[in-house]
Protein backbone atom coordinates (compact mmCIF):
# COMPACT_ATOMS: atom_id res chain seq x y z
CA UNK A 1 0.00 0.00 0.00
CA UNK A 2 1.15 3.63 -0.35
CA UNK A 3 0.18 7.06 0.56
CA UNK A 4 0.08 9.98 -1.93
CA UNK A 5 0.17 13.49 -1.12
CA UNK A 6 0.55 16.14 -4.04
CA UNK A 7 2.00 19.64 -3.41
CA UNK A 8 2.73 22.61 -5.81
CA UNK A 9 -0.06 24.14 -7.21
CA UNK A 10 -1.27 27.38 -7.02
CA UNK A 11 -2.31 30.23 -9.10
CA UNK A 12 -0.34 31.32 -12.21
CA UNK A 13 -1.48 33.55 -15.49
CA UNK A 14 -1.72 32.51 -19.32
CA UNK A 15 1.87 30.91 -20.45
CA UNK A 16 3.67 30.23 -17.01
CA UNK A 17 4.94 27.76 -14.99
CA UNK A 18 3.90 25.18 -12.39
CA UNK A 19 5.81 22.17 -10.73
CA UNK A 20 3.47 19.98 -9.46
CA UNK A 21 5.43 16.98 -6.86
CA UNK A 22 3.43 13.82 -5.45
CA UNK A 23 5.48 12.18 -2.28
CA UNK A 24 4.93 8.88 -1.57
CA UNK A 25 5.37 6.80 1.52
CA UNK A 26 6.13 2.82 1.78
CA UNK A 27 9.67 1.24 0.89
CA UNK A 28 7.86 -0.04 -2.73
CA UNK A 29 7.11 3.32 -4.43
CA UNK A 30 9.53 2.38 -6.98
CA UNK A 31 7.00 -0.53 -7.94
CA UNK A 32 4.21 1.42 -8.95
CA UNK A 33 3.51 2.93 -11.92
CA UNK A 34 2.40 6.61 -11.51
CA UNK A 35 0.52 8.87 -13.26
CA UNK A 36 -1.17 12.33 -12.89
CA UNK A 37 -4.97 13.04 -13.78
CA UNK A 38 -7.15 16.11 -13.17
CA UNK A 39 -10.80 16.98 -12.70
CA UNK A 40 -12.07 20.70 -13.58
CA UNK A 41 -15.37 21.78 -12.06
CA UNK A 42 -18.30 20.44 -13.75
CA UNK A 43 -16.12 18.01 -16.10
CA UNK A 44 -15.28 14.58 -15.47
CA UNK A 45 -11.33 13.41 -14.26
CA UNK A 46 -9.24 13.27 -17.35
CA UNK A 47 -5.89 11.68 -17.90
CA UNK A 48 -2.88 13.82 -17.94
CA UNK A 49 0.13 11.48 -18.13
CA UNK A 50 1.71 8.06 -16.77
CA UNK A 51 5.46 7.20 -15.73
CA UNK A 52 6.43 3.70 -15.56
CA UNK A 53 8.55 1.92 -12.52
CA UNK A 54 11.97 3.52 -14.32
CA UNK A 55 10.92 6.30 -16.04
CA UNK A 56 11.47 4.83 -19.30
CA UNK A 57 8.07 4.88 -20.46
CA UNK A 58 5.77 8.14 -20.55
CA UNK A 59 2.32 8.57 -22.12
CA UNK A 60 0.67 12.07 -22.40
CA UNK A 61 -2.80 13.46 -23.21
CA UNK A 62 -2.74 15.11 -26.72
CA UNK A 63 -3.79 18.65 -24.67
CA UNK A 64 -0.21 18.24 -22.75
CA UNK A 65 1.74 16.97 -24.99
CA UNK A 66 4.64 19.30 -25.54
CA UNK A 67 3.92 21.44 -22.61
CA UNK A 68 3.82 19.35 -19.65
CA UNK A 69 6.76 16.82 -18.54
CA UNK A 70 6.60 13.93 -15.91
CA UNK A 71 9.66 12.51 -13.98
CA UNK A 72 10.20 10.32 -11.14
CA UNK A 73 13.34 9.64 -8.68
CA UNK A 74 12.33 6.34 -7.36
CA UNK A 75 15.58 7.41 -4.21
CA UNK A 76 13.17 10.12 -2.87
CA UNK A 77 9.66 8.67 -3.84
CA UNK A 78 8.32 11.55 -5.57
CA UNK A 79 6.75 11.85 -8.73
CA UNK A 80 6.59 15.57 -10.37
CA UNK A 81 4.77 17.18 -13.47
CA UNK A 82 6.64 20.41 -14.51
CA UNK A 83 4.23 22.21 -16.14
CA UNK A 84 5.03 24.88 -18.97
CA UNK A 85 2.52 27.27 -21.27
CA UNK A 86 0.41 26.94 -18.78
CA UNK A 87 -3.15 27.97 -20.84
CA UNK A 88 -6.75 28.67 -18.53
CA UNK A 89 -8.41 25.76 -19.77
CA UNK A 90 -5.12 23.68 -17.31
CA UNK A 91 -7.49 24.98 -14.43
CA UNK A 92 -8.12 21.83 -12.62
CA UNK A 93 -7.54 19.61 -9.41
CA UNK A 94 -4.59 17.46 -10.22
CA UNK A 95 -4.36 14.48 -8.77
CA UNK A 96 -1.58 11.99 -8.63
CA UNK A 97 -2.09 7.96 -8.92
CA UNK A 98 -0.25 4.62 -8.23
CA UNK A 99 -0.76 1.79 -10.07
CA UNK A 100 0.32 -1.83 -9.64
CA UNK A 101 0.30 -3.45 -12.93
CA UNK A 102 1.49 -1.61 -16.12
CA UNK A 103 -1.02 -1.83 -19.36
CA UNK A 104 -1.76 -0.60 -22.56
CA UNK A 105 -1.47 3.29 -23.24
CA UNK A 106 -5.48 3.23 -23.56
CA UNK A 107 -5.82 1.62 -20.25
CA UNK A 108 -3.12 3.51 -18.66
CA UNK A 109 -5.59 6.41 -19.76
CA UNK A 110 -8.38 4.94 -17.56
CA UNK A 111 -8.54 6.26 -13.78
CA UNK A 112 -9.79 2.89 -13.05
CA UNK A 113 -6.67 1.36 -13.36
CA UNK A 114 -4.95 3.04 -10.67
CA UNK A 115 -5.41 1.37 -7.08
CA UNK A 116 -4.44 4.43 -4.97
CA UNK A 117 -4.48 8.17 -4.97
CA UNK A 118 -3.68 11.60 -3.45
CA UNK A 119 -6.29 14.35 -2.12
CA UNK A 120 -5.13 16.76 -5.39
CA UNK A 121 -3.59 19.95 -5.69
CA UNK A 122 -5.58 23.11 -7.50
CA UNK A 123 -4.15 24.64 -10.04
CA UNK A 124 -5.45 28.02 -11.65
CA UNK A 125 -4.47 29.80 -14.46
CA UNK A 126 -5.60 33.10 -15.24
CA UNK A 127 -5.76 34.47 -18.69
Amino acid sequence: QVQLVESGGGAVQAGGSLRLSCAGSGRTFSSYIMGWFRQAPGKEREFVTVISWTGGTTYYADSVKGRFTISRDNTKNTVSLHMNNLKPEDTAVYYCAAAVRWNSATKLMEGAEYDYWGQGTQVTVSS
